[in-house]
């Protein structure tokens, strides 16, 4: 069909956006830069395989089983390894925070779910819900990034709530989409199911996107986090100098 066409170049070029810029923040060299786009590449091409196979068919396949898998190892596996000392984390410290921010500009796609809403391809429930949440946060993500380039620490509250809606949005949006969709988990009886996320170009999402702007909701909370201690350390080290005055 001629809209499954067109969001496959628009999601390939959003892929390629968010590899580009991810690579280009982590990378603290050319060739970390390089390793950083092979990977990520590695990881778009193989959830790919997976789409064209259709390895998570509803029906032949492994099912929302396989999908909450393909969704939760990438995010589990790099949560772990972001918690050892070595250059992930390193990578991550040194990373522009706006530019962690700013990569979920890519989550305006989620027209595509209330276009297939339209469509009669996708049920309201899960539809609506995952499209106009991923629109809002989308259009926000440029401005909250731009506000913490030029303001630093005067912009991170604004950061810190556009931060837990997005990623509330995410979780969300899985949610509704397992529970609207055939298989153990089928909470929603809704037609048609959400059966076609698994298919390709459609898996991109749950498979590449989804997975990939989680990790940097939660990259964006920890580096929030790791700073506010020293802020408080600082606002008692002053309150302590005004009370000795």
């Amino acid at each position: 069909m001629k809209l499954d066409l067109l969001a496959a170049i628009e999601l390939t070029g959003g892929a390629a956006f968010a590899v580009a810029v991810l690579s280009l923040g982590l990378g603290t060299t050319a060739r970390a830069r390089w390793r950083w786009a092979a990977g990520l590449s590695v990881w778009f091409l193989a959830v790919v395989v997976l789409a064209a196979t259709q390895a998570l068919n509803q029906l032949h396949g492994l099912g929302t089983p396989g999908l909450g898998v393909v969704v939760l190892t990438p995010v589990v596996a790099a949560v772990v390894a972001a918690r050892r000392p070595g250059e992930i984390r390193r990578a991550l410290d040194a990373m522009p925070l706006s530019w962690l921010v700013g990569v979920n500009a890519i989550r305006v796609e989620g027209v595509n779910f209330v276009l297939l809403y339209a469509a009669h391809r996708l049920p309201a429930s899960f539809a609506l819900a995952a499209g106009f949440g991923d629109i809002v946060v989308g259009l926000a993500a440029l401005p909250v990034a731009g506000w913490l380039a030029a303001r630093g620490a005067a912009a991170r509250p604004v950061a810190l709530a556009w931060n837990i809606i997005g990623l509330v949005d995410l979780i969300d949006a899985v949610a509704l989409g397992v529970a609207s969709s055939p298989g153990p988990l089928h909470l929603i009886a809704a037609e048609p199911s959400s059966a076609l996320i698994t298919t390709l170009p459609w898996l991109l999402i749950p498979g590449f996107v989804v997975p990939l702007l989680t990790l940097t909701h939660l990259a964006v909370f920890a580096r929030l986090a790791r700073r506010q201690p020293a802020a408080g350390a600082a606002i008692r080290s002053h309150r302590a100098e005004a009370l000795a005055a």
